[in-house]
């Protein structure tokens, strides 16, 4: 049991270590309002799939690393993250009775409302006009999310994790 215990985990941190890699890499600025939340979605995916063991701290500490990374306040995309993996939760049960479909509206409004948290703080901290451009990246998690849930289903099953 502990041999797939590691399993479980090491699959659940190598995911969200590659979900941050895709989330800070570089592409021109003209691209950056069409990348995915790839660090939001797969933090909804593991909060839907494995609420006992990804939770709050999980989304706090991969905020913080991407605070690190991208030199925002110290802070600001932990609770960004943090609020994602807590209405996450709140949610697993109804999103795992939910079709792929209904699934990708819930994630629709819950990258919406980070990125507005979001969008909210960075005025808060600087000069930063909003504008609905935002909730490009949110639509766009919405679109892949029943390619993403059934890619990840499937290396879960291959796998033979959690």
């Amino acid at each position: 049991m502990a041999v797939h215990t590691f399993r479980g985990l090491l699959m659940i941190w190598s995911s969200l270590l590659l979900a941050l890699c895709l989330q800070v890499m570089p592409l021109p600025d003209a691209w950056l309002v069409w990348r995915p939340d790839w660090l939001g979605m797969i933090l909804v995916y593991w909060c839907v799939v494995s609420p006992q063991r990804v939770g709050v701290f999980y989304g706090f500490a991969l905020g913080l690393l991407l605070d690190l990374i991208e030199g925002s306040p110290l802070g600001q995309n932990a609770l960004v993250f943090s609020l994602l993996a807590y209405l996450s939760l709140l949610l697993y049960q109804r999103m795992r009775a939910y079709a792929l479909v209904q699934q990708a509206v819930m994630v629709f409004i819950l990258l919406g409302i980070v990125q507005l948290v979001e969008q909210w703080l960075r005025t808060i901290f600087g000069p930063f006009s909003i504008n609905l451009a935002f909730l490009l990246s949110a639509l766009i998690g919405a679109v892949l999310w029943p390619w993403f849930f059934t890619l990840l289903q499937a290396a879960r099953r291959r796998l033979n994790v959690i």
